[in-house]
């Protein structure tokens, strides 16, 4: 008699399934594609990988994803690490993540590309965004490590080119967990102190792991923010970070950065003997021109002899004086001669002069118009004669014309005006 087959719950089923999922799968890696990578508001990410053949869900929890040095995003190829368990209100397996290594680039790497690349299209990078550095600092604001030997290579620097530089150190960890933070606190400290021109942030060479924390946003954000010029002096001439980019100067080397921000103080030196120099030589012409000219002009006449200028004019004036009157009468002499002479010429032309020699002047009575021909009238008209002196009212009786007709032939009279 064979035994009834045992009927399991669902809850049953899922958590047996769990425990042989749990069990064998506590270790595991999977390589694949990333998608529908979702961030939480909890600050757990949840994922999927997949290749050609099948898809697995992922999640990973806030605290592994915490430790995440670069961003997880849709198509990366990746490695993740974890353990395969079972989330029984949906009945699904999962990986549950607690690393993940991309593909091709190392993590390290990939999260400094990622990051160059939203900070350089936030425009954090831009040229127009670099503030010159000063020439001669009054003080200068240091965030390095107070015991490393990037410190010592700075004071050094300073001692050779110019002793007298006063600093001011705002120490931090520049390795490790927590340094990016003491880095930017530094930074944020030293723009809060009076008289700071500018600031060195940096350290010796090292591993890209070493060099990491200035490659963090937190320290790039600072140099960002900084009211005053930061360089940025990390690693080795071969060593780029993220700070480099951001910052306003870029030094190869701790020493660099020194030799950077000071000029060298016997070289000022020199540029002001230089100066000296040519101040006094400027002023030497200077004055030798002057003592020419001053030379020149108190040999001239008018300084040697200044009332024999003085008496000449007087002279010229006197004479002046006396060949004004006549000239003004010959003037006027010639002005009356040329007003008579046009006078002359216009009584000749004058109508007024013509009546003078016994001429008249006829208009129709009521016209200004002068009368040229006995056609330009009829018997009856009245006319106006002017006359030298005087005019003559009278009224035509008869017309004359130049062949001697009279316009009435019943009269035999001679017409007359």
């Amino acid at each position: 008699m064979k035994s009834k087959p045992h009927i399991f719950t669902v809850s049953e089923i899922t958590a047996q399934i769990k425990a042989l999922l749990t069990e064998h799968f506590r270790n595991v890696s999977v390589k694949g594609e990333l998608t529908g990578v979702r961030r939480a508001a909890s600050g757990h990410i949840y994922f999927q990988i997949k290749d050609g053949g099948a898809i697995l869900k992922c999640v990973m929890w806030r605290s592994s994803a915490s430790r995440l040095r670069f961003e997880l995003e849709d198509g990366l190829e990746v490695v993740a690490h974890g353990k395969i368990d079972l989330y029984p209100p949906r009945g699904d397996y999962q990986l549950q993540a607690n690393r993940i290594e991309p593909l091709g680039l190392g993590e390290l790497q990939l999260a400094f590309e990622q990051l160059k690349a939203r900070l350089e299209e936030e425009g954090l990078f831009a040229p127009e965004r670099k503030r010159p550095l000063p020439f001669l600092p009054r003080r200068i604001g240091i965030v390095t490590s107070e015991t490393g030997a990037a410190f010592r290579d700075i004071l050094r620097g300073f001692e050779r080119r110019f002793p007298d530089v006063s600093i001011i150190l705002a120490p931090s960890r520049v390795q490790g967990e927590g340094a990016a933070e003491e880095i930017a606190a530094g930074i944020g400290a030293l723009n809060g102190v009076k008289d700071i021109d500018v600031i060195i942030a940096g350290r010796g060479g090292g591993s890209l792991e070493d060099l990491w924390p200035f490659n963090e946003e937190a320290v790039a954000r600072a140099i960002a923010a900084s009211r005053v010029p930061v360089v940025s002096a990390v690693g080795h001439e071969i060593d780029f970070t993220i700070s480099d980019f951001v910052a306003d100067g870029r030094a190869a080397t701790p020493t660099a950065a020194a030799e950077m921000v000071v000029p060298e103080f016997a070289a000022l030196l020199r540029d002001l003997e230089k100066t000296h120099h040519r101040l006094s030589l400027a002023l030497k012409n200077l004055y030798e021109r002057a003592r020419m000219e001053v030379a020149r002009f108190a040999a001239s006449p008018a300084l040697r002899r200044p009332l024999e200028r003085v008496r000449g004019a007087e002279q010229g004036l006197d004479d002046f004086s006396r060949r004004l009157p006549r000239a003004l009468t010959l003037r006027l002499q010639n002005m009356r001669e040329g007003i008579t002479a046009l006078s002359g010429r216009l009584d000749a032309l004058s109508p007024l002069a013509v009546l003078e020699r016994g001429y008249s002047i006829t208009r129709k009575a009521g016209s200004k118009q002068n009368l040229r021909s006995a056609a330009d009238v009829a018997p009856g008209d009245e006319i106006e004669t002017r006359l030298a002196e005087g005019s003559i009212r009278s009224r035509v009786e008869a017309l004359q014309r130049e062949n001697g007709k009279n316009d009435d032939d019943k009269k035999g009279e001679t017409p007359h005006l």
